[in-house]
Formats: C-alpha cells, sequence, structure tokens
C-alpha cells in the first residue's frame, strides 16, 4: 500500500513540475511585454524587474488607481508625473493620461531609470525610493536608520516599502524564472 502511495506522490510531482512554467505563467503573465521591453531597452533597465514592479504594484491593470491616488500600471502620483512631464519637456499634461499603458510606461521607465542614477545604481535603494519617495530613503540612510542593504530590509522605517521592496524582490525572481529564455 506504502508503495502505491509513494508512485502516486511520484507521478503527482513530474506532473507538477513538467507544468511549472505553464501554472506560473497563469498567475504571473506578462501583458504589454513588448512596450515594457521598449521601455526598459530605451533606459537601460532590466524588463523582468520593470514587469515585477508592475505586477508588485497594479498587477497589470492600467486603470488602478491607489487610495492616495497612484495611476496606471506603475502607480505613478500625480505630482510626480507633473514633474516627469516637465522634465521630458511635455506642456500638455494632464494625469489622467497615465492610463494609458504607453505614457505611463515611458513615465514610469524614465523616472525609475532616474532613481537608478540617484541612487548610484542600488535596485534595492531603487525600489524603496519608488515607493517610499526619494527624500525619505536619503533622510533614512544619511540619519542611519537604514544601511541600504538587503540584508537589512527589516530596519525601513515604513512597513509598506519594505514589505513593497520584498515583493518586487521575490516577483523579479518568479518574472526571471518563467519568462527569461
Amino acid at each position: 500500500m506504502r508503495k502505491i502511495w509513494f508512485l502516486l506522490l511520484l507521478i503527482l510531482l513530474l506532473v507538477v513540475a513538467f507544468n511549472a512554467e505553464r501554472i506560473g505563467r497563469h498567475y504571473y503573465p506578462f501583458p504589454h511585454q513588448e512596450m515594457i521591453f521598449y521601455y526598459a531597452h530605451r533606459h537601460n533597465l532590466d524588463p523582468y524587474l520593470l514587469a515585477a514592479l508592475i505586477k508588485t504594484e497594479s498587477n497589470f491593470r492600467v486603470d488602478a488607481e491607489s487610495s492616495r491616488g497612484a495611476l496606471g500600471l506603475m502607480q505613478i502620483m500625480p505630482d510626480t508625473s507633473r514633474w516627469i512631464a516637465e522634465q521630458l519637456g511635455r506642456e500638455e499634461f494632464d494625469p489622467r493620461q497615465l492610463t494609458d499603458p504607453e505614457i505611463n510606461l515611458m513615465f514610469g521607465s524614465w523616472y525609475l531609470a532616474h532613481l537608478f542614477e540617484e541612487f548610484g545604481h542600488d535596485p534595492i535603494l531603487v525600489l524603496a525610493a519608488y515607493n517610499g519617495g526619494r527624500g525619505n530613503v536619503h533622510a533614512w540612510l544619511r540619519d542611519a536608520r537604514w544601511t541600504g542593504e538587503a540584508k537589512t530590509l527589516e530596519q525601513i522605517p515604513f512597513p509598506e516599502t519594505r514589505q513593497f521592496v520584498r515583493k518586487v524582490l521575490l516577483n523579479y525572481r518568479i518574472y526571471n524564472f518563467l519568462y527569461r529564455n
């Protein structure tokens, strides 16, 4: 009887192993892949990190709006979007345009690349700044409230930012596994 249970368990494990990628892609879809790769390439970003951030922020919902007013795929705040529009020389901009995936990806990927420049290309600091604010991350580092290292994520003063960084890093590993090849 034990041999039968062992054999059934082995068969079940093999079925799951052979279908893991298909099952994973069901729960971790990659819509807007072409645009994500385009803007990632344009701004020298890892497209799988961009996908992981979008999965975490909006679950790829173009019409997503947070309780604080962040909009679109990359959940960009209206004030931040106005600043980005100014940096990009876009005079005729309305934050409601952030529900357009192309504009959201254009603005969000530019901003993410800007954060990479500002924080010395450190993805942990960049993700914390993306969620918790650039000024806050600079203050945490300056005041030694956080070392800025992945091994000290528990030191991040904002629980939401701490969870955000962890979740994006997990989603990044998953997107790498499912889509890299």
